[in-house]
């Protein structure tokens, strides 16, 4: 059984960065590639960023492209999303989420990812 638990959230005023963290169980970390998502409240789960199971390929949404980093650290089983120049509209549940081996669904779609941690709240103030 594969668990994802999400930290680093919190309450930010707009300009201002944190940093959340992914930690995972399990000795086949380093074979898949991650992700980070989020939720608003009212809104649908959208895709923020991915990774690739090395480090060497990054994704992200355009609405966050510049602002946040994702990476990771195999040797740690973690997966980092540095985030920077926070908006409000960047207030959300953050999620991250293993992806599927070997699949063909594109990375931003949340059907692409098959185990989810429990999320971590960030709520930007104006």
């Amino acid at each position: 059984q594969v668990q994802l638990v999400e930290s680093g959230g919190g309450l930010v005023q707009a300009g201002g960065s944190l940093r959340l963290s992914c930690a995972a169980s399990g000795r086949t970390f380093s074979n898949y590639a991650m992700g980070w998502f989020r939720q608003a409240p009212g809104k649908e789960r959208e895709f923020v960023a991915a990774i690739n199971w090395s480090g060497t390929s990054t994704y992200y949404a355009d609405s966050v492209k510049g602002r946040f980093t994702i990476s990771r650290d195999n040797a740690k089983n973690t997966v980092s999303l540095q985030m920077h120049s926070l908006k409000p509209e960047d207030t959300a549940v953050y999620y991250c989420a293993r992806r599927v081996m070997f699949s063909s669904t594109h990375y931003s779609l949340s059907n692409a990812y098959d185990y989810w941690g429990q999320g971590t709240q960030v709520t930007v103030s104006s």
